[in-house]
């Protein structure tokens, strides 16, 4: 699937077009890269669609849920309409029962921004999980030690009996600074954390953060955007009920349907874990949307706690810009064009990306 483009994108260039020359290889320097994130909710979708059509970009998604097919509404995932005719990557990858991870994010990403820059256009990285964007931005390595399966099975015996939290715990006693970032139902991550110190004798907090200190291989502009936080919760429940509106029931009783249950990893998304709960019995459905809207404010306000420890971030706060999204897309152009990224960028006389 890796291959061939086809997968990974909704969209490809036509056969049989003449492909501009890839910029970076015009300037001679690192390739162009620009993100585009935030929390949940705050409206990255369609402003990365007007900075793709202004720059000349293509975009990559980095979000772990619209990655699956038959997710669509839970996970926000942009639609046909919406993309305006950009190219969109790494949306519709997956069927349910995969798994996804950092390491298959980086596999498909740099696979989709090979063929970006084959066609002389941007990546743009659109979407809210920061931890992909980390790795693929300062290209880190994570050790997954794939073989170590004995210790493995052993955390996931000690989750299965004692809980989550107690398996938190012990990641706690060894690596805190980890612990207090993964959160204990990140089950994964945790156990992942717990068997890189029993291998390693080192912390995997420190061997991230010495490949956090890694340069980037691109010339990249790093944007959050973000607005006062009782208007963000406002449209987190706003969306929410607009997804209920929608047809979230049907979709997660049609997954249900196909077998997808809460052990996978694409149903421990928000949206799906708690309707689920609701289709099982656990919740009554005002219940499963309460816990659906707090849980999903408490994951924007993670979102905003990991991008505050970033380096090299350029935060887009819309009360600055008077809720203004155009003069947000132009300060973004503007800084692309001191940067030397998009078409004709060089020739700043003649604002060439507007």
């Amino acid at each position: 699937m890796v291959q061939n483009m086809e997968p990974v994108t909704k969209q490809t260039a036509k056969a049989g077009t003449v492909q501009p020359e890839p910029s970076h290889k015009a300037h001679g320097s690192k390739p162009p890269l620009v993100i585009l994130t935030g929390p949940t909710a705050v409206g990255k979708t369609a402003l990365s669609i007007r900075l793709a059509q202004a720059v000349g970009g293509e975009i990559i998604s980095a979000d772990s849920m619209q990655v699956y097919r038959h997710m669509d509404i839970g996970s926000a995932k942009v639609t046909p309409k919406e993309m305006q005719g950009i190219p969109h990557h790494l949306i519709d990858v997956l069927e349910p029962e995969e798994a996804f991870n950092v390491t298959r994010f980086q596999e498909l990403a740099r696979k989709a921004m090979e063929g970006i820059y084959a066609r002389g256009h941007v990546p743009i990285i659109a979407g809210g999980t920061g931890f992909y964007i980390q790795a693929l931005l300062y290209d880190i390595d994570f050790k997954e030690n794939d073989d170590d399966r004995h210790i493995r099975r052993e955390l996931e015996q000690l989750a299965a009996e004692q809980g989550n939290e107690a398996l938190h715990a012990m990641l706690a006693r060894i690596d805190p600074e980890s612990a207090a970032l993964i959160h204990a139902n990140n089950r994964k991550r945790v156990i992942r954390a717990i068997e890189y110190y029993r291998l390693t004798g080192q912390k995997i907090s420190r061997h991230n953060e010495d490949e956090r200190q890694k340069e980037s291989p691109y010339r990249f502009l790093y944007y959050v955007l973000t607005c006062d936080r009782e208007l963000l919760y406002t449209r987190i429940d706003q969306r929410v009920d607009q997804m209920l509106a929608d047809g979230l029931l049907d979709e997660v009783q049609k997954l249900k349907n196909m077998g997808c249950r809460r052990g996978l990893v694409s149903m421990q998304g928000l949206g799906y874990k708690e309707i689920l709960d609701y289709l099982d019995g656990l919740y009554s459905l005002d219940e499963a949307v309460r816990i659906l809207k707090r849980d999903t404010r408490h994951f924007a306000k993670r979102q905003l706690t990991w991008f505050k420890r970033e380096r090299d971030v350029r935060w887009l706060k819309l009360e600055q810009f008077g809720h203004d999204r155009d003069r947000v897309l132009e300060h973004i152009l503007s800084e692309c064009r001191e940067m030397g990224i998009g078409r004709n960028s060089s020739d700043k006389s003649a604002h060439p990306l507007c």
